[in-house]
């Protein structure tokens, strides 16, 4: 089974690595891209066939090339290519994105053209008052009714929400943030969930054949 790893612009994503080893696949942004093998000169340490940035997107556009029809689009043939998509950390940002169904960068053109037979995992991480702000709730009912829960009780509780859409939607599953001394100080929900439950979270969703 093959798991493509989206990393977005929260801080946890220091923690890449530590996933990497768990699912041997990674993404990149806040960490030191020296954990991870390379051969790409601006950034030595990098594996273009397991680190995928952005700019891998249309790498001919710096030198003035352009598309010609067949050129494989990366988005496309890394949605092919992968039976489950997980993204974490998902931050604020691409979360609202996601439920908007903005395409403004690889990762969220792999979600905009996701095969909703296969399944996701999120793992939300924010600050603690961007996870308690009303927009957060908003998404997430957004992406639950998307994957088919459009019914669900109102006014619920961002983690009982959470226990919903889990159980109501077989393709889509979030890992709840946790509670601990953020990066920025403040204490409080909005970490990313321990990696164990994370990898738990994908091998249950690999071995059921979903």
């Amino acid at each position: 089974m093959k798991i493509l790893l989206g990393v977005t612009g929260s801080v946890a994503a220091i923690r890449t690595p530590e996933l990497y080893q768990s699912l041997r696949q990674a993404s990149l942004y806040f960490f030191d891209p020296a954990g991870l093998d390379s051969t790409d000169p601006n950034y030595p340490h990098r594996n273009r066939e397991v680190v995928i940035l952005d700019e891998d997107e249309w790498p001919g556009h710096g030198r003035g090339d352009r598309y010609h029809r067949d050129d494989p689009v990366l988005h496309i043939e890394l949605r092919k290519w992968a039976d489950l998509f997980l993204i974490a950390p998902l931050d604020a940002n691409t979360l609202a994105k996601l439920s908007f169904g903005l395409a403004d960068n690889c990762l969220t053109c792999v979600w905009r053209a996701w095969d909703p037979v296969r399944p996701v995992v999120l793992a939300p991480a924010m600050n603690t008052l961007m996870w308690e702000h009303p927009l957060t709730i908003r998404h997430l009912r957004q992406l639950a009714a998307d994957a088919g829960a459009c019914d669900l009780p109102k006014d619920l509780a961002v983690e009982d929400l959470l226990d919903e859409m889990n159980q109501r939607c077989p393709k889509l599953h979030i890992v709840p943030p946790i509670s601990k001394r953020l990066a920025c100080g403040d204490i409080g929900v909005g970490a990313m969930a321990e990696v164990n439950e994370i990898v738990q979270a994908v091998e249950e969703h690999l071995s059921q054949g979903n």
